[in-house]
């Protein structure tokens, strides 16, 4: 064996030879692909291939030699696999995407490569445009560390057709996922409330040959923003959900540029602030020139705020721009979304210029630079440092190849330098509009979680089972007018006028009617989706985004086992730290019903089917109340107060309606069939 190594290892480095230098080793992986015929990869159709990794572990050298080996393959089968990108396809050097196939050549095959999460979509970023070979990679990873999904990333080195291709990073392509972009599926079925609210990833950007599914003006009268569906495709979208999408954006646009910063009905109670205002952060420290007109992606989970992000395409920052097409526009003194190029759709400047918005993104910046802090000079700079050293032997490979990295050292000193007068120059100039200080934020605790209930011959759907306790610990009422629970997945926004008594609870479930079975009584309301059965996060927000309480719990230690076998997490004191594993204990107590000093009684509607006046009737207090067509559009608000309400629907076209009625316990809908 060690003979044929030897053989190997020296035909290799015969053949390989022909470029100039001979690659036979790296401290990074090693992919291997060759094509079916050796044909070269088309933009379109992809090219079935053949793919091997080589990768020993972590800090190990891979060889050329062990693409036999087995036990130092970390991948080796089928793929397809086609060339990728925009005015990237322009250079000699190509990037390329590509899927993971089983045997057949046609089923998508969902693996773990190189330590990333399983899936079945991959892309090798050939580094385009990028003579430090790190901005992508720095901007994917500073958004992580600061709490945000962006592609993972794993620097390698690409072998293609017996000859050595260069330095890429393999990396997730961003889509629906619960590893990525964690947001419901839909189907062309979910047209109506609330299937239709969710989930969505659409994009900014050059249409690329897909249609443009619209348009929205900047402040650069000539410069209009053309939107994309990802998620749905194109193809794929149904016409009630592209207009609800649609009238997402349009509800924020319009919302910005009015200034209306109300948690009812104004921008916060559309957008999740926290995910637009660490986008702009990410894209403001590199300065990136493409930042909000190109890339730039949206995402919104079923009954879920729309969501900026994730980053996409950092190539052109941090001082560096496209030279050889006359722009310089990466610079350390000017926002981009107010450059005079590409500003993006006008609710950016509308929301920096708001002060609301402003505070927010104030507080954050100045949490995120200081000392040991993500966006801190000094941890960016180890960050570099790290980096650089991990890449800096293959960078020598990559410059003999394709010549693009003429001075690593001084492209990555640039950086340093950029960053230098970067940050200060962002400190100095999130300035305040108006008063900034820092909300008190109710005495809210998440005290029980059943992420994962166990399977019964009485109650076998496990889901179904899962619920979430949240406890007022003070001794005055709480209103959760605008209180939600912030991110993906995990999804649920309280209703208006809901309300939490002293020492009191809420409970939420998965299913209310399985709940009731279970326990004896109702909930005081149901999520969208389900809790992690491995372990997640729960952020409790106010409408702006602050956290009133946070959990991050595991299915492991320290954790208590909770999973799957009946158990529940409890928090063991209400008063303590519910972000210690130590304070949670397991459970079965007794689920006790929630407190109200309002009672709903029977709900009445009629007549129904109604033709003029519907009357809503009620022993209880009546809020508000809310008409909602079948696309999940809120047609009438109407504050009501009282126990008794008649709701003029003579002038709703025939078909199927929603009533939700508000109280200060929880939310009630109806369906009703107008004449």
């Amino acid at each position: 064996m060690k003979r044929y190594s030897i053989i190997v290892f020296f035909l290799l480095s015969i053949y390989l030879s022909s470029y100039s230098q001979v690659f036979t080793d790296s401290n990074l992986p090693i992919v291997i692909i060759t094509t079916d015929g050796n044909v070269v990869i088309p933009d379109s159709p992809r090219a079935l291939a053949s793919m091997k990794i080589i990768f020993r572990g972590e800090g190990l050298r891979n060889y050329i030699s062990d693409q036999n080996t087995a036990e130092y393959l970390n991948y080796n089968g089928r793929i397809n696999i086609e060339v990728r990108g925009s005015s990237s396809q322009t250079l000699p050097k190509k990037q390329y995407g590509f899927s993971t196939l089983t045997t057949d050549n046609i089923t998508e095959r969902n693996v773990s490569l190189l330590g990333l999460p399983a899936d079945n979509d991959w892309i090798l970023n050939g580094l385009g445009f990028e003579p430090s070979l790190i901005r992508d990679y720095l901007c994917y990873n500073l958004s992580r560390m600061i709490g945000d999904y962006a592609s993972r990333t794993v620097y390698c080195e690409v072998i293609l057709n017996g000859s050595y291709n260069g330095l890429y990073v393999l990396e997730e392509k961003i889509k629906q996922g619960s590893e990525r972009v964690n947001i419901a599926k839909i189907t062309t079925l979910d047209n109506s409330y609330p299937k239709v609210t969710g989930g969505y990833i659409v994009k900014a950007d050059k249409t690329g040959g897909d249609p443009v599914a619209w348009t929205m003006s900047s402040y650069i009268g000539t410069n209009d923003v053309t939107f994309i569906y990802d998620y749905p495709k194109p193809e794929e979208i149904s016409a009630p959900q592209s207009k609800y999408i649609q009238s997402v954006f349009e509800t924020l646009r319009s919302t910005a540029a009015t200034g209306n910063a109300s948690i009812e009905n104004g921008f916060p109670s559309v957008i999740d602030i926290p995910s637009f205002v660490d986008y702009m952060i990410i894209n403001e420290l590199g300065s990136n020139a493409d930042a909000y007109q190109f890339s730039t992606f949206f995402h919104k989970d079923r009954n879920g705020k729309l969501r900026a992000g994730p980053i996409w395409d950092l190539n052109l920052t941090f001082g560096y721009d496209l030279a050889i097409w006359g722009y310089d526009r990466s610079k350390t003194d000017v926002w981009q979304f107010l450059n005079g190029d590409n500003e993006g759709p006008k609710f950016w400047q509308d929301l920096f210029n708001n002060p609301d918005f402003r505070c927010c993104l104030y507080k954050r910046w100045n949490q995120l630079i200081q000392p040991g802090q993500p966006l801190n000079y000094a941890s960016i700079e180890a960050l570099i440092d790290t980096t650089v050293a991990k890449i800096s032997e293959a960078a020598v490979r990559e410059n003999n190849r394709w010549g693009t990295v003429p001075n690593l050292s001084a492209e990555i000193d640039r950086i340093k330098n950029f960053l230098q007068s970067r940050i200060p120059w962002m400190t100095s100039h999130i300035t305040l509009l108006g008063n900034c200080i820092d909300e008190i934020m109710p005495p809210l605790v998440i005290t029980k979680i059943m992420y994962h209930p166990d399977s019964t011959l009485k109650f076998p759907d496990s889901d179904a089972q899962e619920f979430l306790e949240i406890r007022n610990t003070g001794s005055k009422t709480v209103s959760l007018n605008g209180v939600f629970f912030s991110g993906t997945g995990f999804v649920y926004q309280f209703p208006w006028y809901s309300e939490i008594f002293p020492n009191s609870v809420k409970i939420l479930a998965n299913k209310s009617d399985v709940f009731l079975a279970k326990y004896g009584f109702s909930p005081s309301g149901q999520f969208t989706r389900n809790l992690s059965n491995a372990g997640e996060k729960l952020v409790l927000a106010d409408g702006f985004g602050n956290v009133i309480d946070s959990v991050s719990y595991s299915d492991h230690a320290p954790w208590p086992n909770a999973d799957g076998n009946g158990y529940f997490l409890e928090l063991i004191d209400p008063l303590s730290d519910n972000s210690l594993a130590s304070n949670w204990r397991l459970s079965t107590n007794t689920i006790l019903s929630v407190i109200k000093t309002e009672s709903l009684g029977k709900l009445k509607f009629y007549p129904s089917p109604v033709k003029d006046m519907l009357t809503i009737e009620t022993s209880g207090i009546i809020k508000s109340i809310e008409l909602i067509d079948f696309q999940g559009r809120v047609l009438k608000k109407i504050d009501a107060n009282s126990g008794i309400y008649k709701l003029d629907m003579s002038s709703c076209p025939q078909g199927i309606y929603l009533i939700q009625i508000f109280t200060p316990d929880g939310n009630y809908v109806q369906k009703i069939l107008k004449e």
